[in-house]
């Protein structure tokens, strides 16, 4: 499959793709729905006599691309997702007449990223971060229990997650406040109010949830795909030695709810199903209600580039991959629900830091696959060079950059970026 619009072989949005998002631009203010191609924005709302023709499943409901948000479309199913991306693959190809030949068309719904302004994807109602990565469980376990007690008991039979802030969740290029808080200077000393000094970055993806389910109604693994509507980036920001001190007994507050940031386009499930792989082996196997049959893993390289405030160029400092993760996506909703919890559309699950494969556990020779400052440099006690920088943690001015992509011999499937800027405002 070919589109009629130029796209580079290496673009993250190839005709293949065609991520949702919610964009506007000067001309147009309105915040409404478009799928990114290449280097352009398809305006689905200026398609709205089209989609109602030729997708019987989008009559009398086109109206949902004029919305602000994507929680309408995403409410209303895979089935409907599915017909809607089939049918604008259809007229984005060289074949196809419709889009092509048609210049005013063409002239009103196309139109170039460079002048569109971005937007949060959803109306975000409810947050929850996962803790699904055996490796930086391992670690951070590690480091703060000791190596015999690094996993709690309960870490390998069910996908670890708090409860987050989902008023803070800002979309890419949104500057992120250095935040400030209760920090302990030391053992049997009061705590200190300041700024934090280790603020860090968690490179993670997330889910975003379609149709829900009714209170005291499990999703099921088997149906748990037809509930998730697509993937983005996500950098959950965290300050370390606020998080340090209040996290016991119940868990992160304010180390973590001050900013996360997320990719603007949402990838969905089909693009990404090319790419599904075999996840790691659970040991011990779930419980049933978590067993899964087939391939749960995506391989979606993942990496991160940090910038320092005096330097023009970003260095890559991570790399890793999203199918080293121990617990699946699908499981991750499934445990989710499974006690009755009623999901909503546009509801966000990350999945915590995603750190690579077996080989980083307590390696300093497999620092670069680690997803979080806290691991690289051991919780600050050795340093990285950034661009002829030191850095143990995000300094004020640091720019952090998240991308992730999936590649075969034909096309790539890409996120774009997830990028923000660290300030202290005093």
């Amino acid at each position: 499959m070919k589109s009629f619009i130029d796209v580079p072989p290496h673009s993250h949005f190839p005709i293949q793709n065609l991520p949702f998002g919610i964009f506007s631009t000067e001309k147009f203010p309105s915040p409404r729905v478009g799928v990114a191609i290449g280097d352009q924005i398809l305006d689905l709302s200026s398609l709205t006599s089209l989609l109602e023709e030729n997708v019987p499943e989008l009559k009398n409901l086109s109206n949902v691309f004029s919305e602000p948000t994507l929680n309408k479309f995403m409410s209303l199913g895979r089935p409907i997702w599915q017909a809607t991306r089939r049918y604008l693959q259809q007229i984005l190809s060289e074949n196809d007449s419709t889009l092509r030949d048609n210049i005013e068309l063409r002239q009103r719904a196309l139109i170039s990223q460079k002048l569109a302004r971005m937007h949060l994807p959803a109306n975000i109602g409810d947050f929850t971060d996962f803790y699904a990565s055996k490796e930086h469980a391992t670690n951070v376990g590690t480091m703060f229990r000791g190596k015999d007690n690094a996993l709690m008991p309960n870490w390998t039979h069910l996908p670890v997650g708090y409860h987050g802030r989902s008023s803070s969740i800002v979309v890419s290029g949104t500057d992120i406040v250095r935040p400030s808080g209760q920090i302990s200077p030391g053992k049997d000393q009061p705590p200190i109010f300041g700024a934090s000094k280790k603020l860090d970055f968690e490179l993670e993806m997330a889910f975003f949830v379609g149709p829900g389910n009714n209170l005291g109604k499990p999703i099921p693994i088997e149906k748990a795909t037809d509930h998730i509507f697509g993937v983005v980036l996500m950098n959950d920001w965290s300050a370390r030695d606020i998080q340090a001190w209040e996290y016991v007994p119940l868990g992160p507050f304010l180390g973590k709810n001050f900013g996360t940031t997320i990719s603007p386009w949402v990838v969905t499930m089909d693009a990404l199903e090319p790419f599904l792989v075999e996840g790691p082996k659970q040991d011990p196997t779930p419980l049933k209600y978590l067993q899964d049959t087939g391939p749960s893993a995506y391989d979606i390289h993942l990496e991160v580039k940090m910038k320092s405030k005096d330097c023009k160029s970003h260095a890559t400092i991570a790399n890793s991959n999203l199918k080293y993760m121990y617990w699946s996506l699908k499981q991750q909703l499934v445990h989710h629900s499974i006690n009755g919890c009623n999901m909503r559309p546009g509801d966000l699950c990350g999945t915590g830091t995603i750190s690579g494969g077996p080989d980083t556990i307590n390696s300093n020779s497999n620092k670069s696959s680690l997803g979080s400052l806290l691991e690289i440099t051991w919780n600050g006690k050795t340093k990285i060079n950034i661009n002829e920088n030191e850095r143990t943690f995000i300094e004020d001015g640091d720019e952090i950059l998240l991308t992730g992509y999936c590649t075969n011999k034909n096309y790539l499937i890409g996120f774009g970026e997830c990028i923000d800027l660290l300030k202290h405002f005093m």
